[in-house]
């Protein structure tokens, strides 16, 4: 049966044989595959700037007949999310605000949560928290912002009784620390633009030894999104030239929170725990 999730996966799998042209349908329909109900092939073609002929290899790459077909399927399930997405998410009434920065800021950030609950299936956050309560090891890695929230994430996993840790970005490169990785381990990359090519090949390479990879990054053709097993969609627009991390914050809360519900045993003796040593320390000190 068709889903939008099938197709993505399918387009990611055969992501990295398609020929220039058709990489970059891949990456439109990644991103806009509701708008594909509502193209014929040649406005898909125009859409894409590439041409007709790209865009009926490119179905037919995927198992379709043709483009027809294709748009016929992704119909059927706009039709569907359709009927079942009446839900949005308003956090506050910004009509009752004073027209501010800070009013601004917080607006900007409640759109990115609002779309981030929106972009992000269930079913697929799911699985990420059982890919974390199911693996060995957690390591986290990014570069720049990005490694500040890889360490954030580790430091809350450990918390709830999930051993994880970050990957340093100093003394030795991301592909030499993969070496130490085995198919037991979970690997959580995230990655904003300006996306750091380090960070790709690290992923590509990861993926390479059959490493479980999950990707927090801002859209669907995202590098990483494209060669990891999951992506969970952050939106991260600001009014500066930086990234927002408001809504990453959301979703990372998520998902330690839910391992924590999952795990409430193992979860519960180590917050037990953390606080008998934090209790032998201050005593220590006094």
């Amino acid at each position: 049966m068709f889903s939008y999730k099938k197709f993505r996966e399918k387009i990611r799998l055969n992501y990295d044989s398609l020929p220039k042209n058709q990489k970059q349908i891949a990456e439109y329909f990644l991103e806009n595959i509701d708008q594909i109900a509502f193209l014929n092939v040649q406005e898909a073609a125009k859409a894409t700037a590439t041409n007709v002929a790209a865009i009926v290899r490119f179905a037919q790459r995927l198992g379709f007949s043709g483009y027809p077909e294709m748009r016929n399927e992704i119909i059927s399930q706009f039709q569907k999310k359709l009927k079942s997405n009446g839900n949005s998410f308003p956090l506050i009434d910004a009509s009752k605000l004073k027209d501010d920065t800070l009013t601004s800021v917080a607006n900007q950030d409640i759109s990115n949560i609002n779309e981030t609950l929106n972009l992000n299936e269930r079913d697929n956050f799911n699985k990420v928290v059982d890919l974390i309560l199911g693996a060995d090891r957690i390591f986290t890695m990014g570069l720049g912002i990005s490694h500040l929230l890889a360490q954030i994430i580790s430091y809350q996993l450990n918390q709830v009784a999930k051993f994880s840790n970050t990957f340093n970005n100093t003394s030795s490169n991301f592909l030499e620390q993969i070496l130490f990785l085995n198919e037991k381990d979970l690997l959580i990359a995230l990655s904003f633009p300006p996306y750091s090519k380090h960070t790709i090949e690290a992923v590509k390479f990861a993926k390479e030894k059959n490493i479980k990879i999950v990707a927090i990054t801002n859209k669907k053709s995202a590098p990483i999104s494209i060669h990891s097993d999951i992506s969970l969609i952050v939106k991260s627009e600001n009014m500066l030239f930086t990234n927002s991390f408001a809504a990453i914050s959301v979703l990372i809360n998520a998902i330690v929170t839910e391992c924590a519900l999952k795990n409430k045993e193992a979860a519960t003796k180590m917050l037990k725990d953390l606080k008998a040593v934090t209790k032998a320390q201050h005593s220590t000190i006094s």
